[in-house]
């Protein structure tokens, strides 16, 4: 399929990862038995040496973390 991502023709400037055997879902306790294969929705922020210095995990799909909670925790990381 034609990338209709960018109507330039550029490349999608965002990598796309798959985790079909859910080693790293299960790793960071994502793991959703109802989701269907749906993991529990997450945002990370993972510093240099990739340490998790915040994490924001839910198990509704609806409810995200703002922008506010994850520039302010952005902001902590150095």
């Amino acid at each position: 399929m034609a990338n209709k991502i960018a109507k330039d023709g550029a490349p999608p400037t965002i990598v796309f990862l798959s985790d079909p055997d859910h080693r790293v879902i299960d790793r960071y306790g994502l793991y959703n038995p109802a989701g269907r294969g749906w993991p529990h929705p997450a945002t990370f922020v993972i510093d240099r040496q990739g340490i998790v210095r915040w994490k924001f995990v839910e198990t509704d799909f609806r409810v995200r973390a703002s922008n506010e909670q994850i520039l302010k925790a952005l902001a902590t990381v150095r």
